[in-house]
């Protein structure tokens, strides 16, 4: 984590009211990464709050017919992110999020609390910066927004190495890549230009 970074989130922490930071950035551009050496270096004063907590259970994505395409912006939770979003604006209580787990490709309700006395709350995902589908609603909600800027060589390396580590064959990967991932990736790109700051 580069001193500018350090910087900004120490800005944010002196704010006399709870800060909402958004981290975006496209499959395999690191935002996670980046929101999890935040975290530990700040500790307390920060809570994560992960867009993916907000996927649709499998079994509802093949009810609607997208299981093939779990991860694009209409296989989301998008009124429920936005619902308790606004709930952690208030900070007046104990507010609980979804984690998602890729071990079993799956939400688990109420796996991460937000305490009232949390400064800085960071949520990251792919689609803060739409403006459509509902997603429109998370912008408003979100004090700065930091977008992950990353070579997309490396990047669909690394979604590679990280669908073939969770249960997937290279080729089966490949496919994925080729035809959720990369899709979902130029959309999010287009809206970099909404974000506050690049991350390089």
């Amino acid at each position: 984590m580069n001193l500018e970074i350090e910087q900004r989130i120490k800005t944010m922490l002196q704010s006399s009211q709870r800060q909402i930071l958004g981290i975006v950035g496209a499959p395999g551009s690191g935002k996670s990464t980046l929101t999890e050496q935040i975290a530990q270096k700040f500790g307390a004063a920060v809570a994560v709050l992960p867009m993916d907590g907000f996927h649709l259970a499998n079994v509802e994505l093949a009810r609607l017919g997208r299981a093939a395409r779990k991860g694009a912006p209409d296989t989301f939770d998008v009124a429920g992110y936005v619902a308790l979003l606004e709930r952690v604006r208030q900070a007046s209580d104990t507010v609980y999020a979804p984690r998602f787990e890729r071990e079993i490709e799956e939400a688990i309700a109420s796996s991460i609390a937000i305490l009232p006395e949390t400064q800085l709350i960071i949520t990251e995902g792919n689609y803060l910066l739409l403006d459509d589908g509902g997603w429109q609603g998370v912008r408003p909600l979100l004090d700065e927004c930091w977008y992950v800027a990353v070579d997309d060589d490396l990047r669909r390396e690394r979604l590679l190495a990280r669908h073939v580590q969770f249960g997937r064959t290279v080729e089966d990967a490949r496919a994925w890549i080729e035809n959720t991932d990369e899709p979902n990736a130029r959309r999010i790109a287009a809206t970099q230009s909404r974000a506050d700051w690049v991350v390089q």
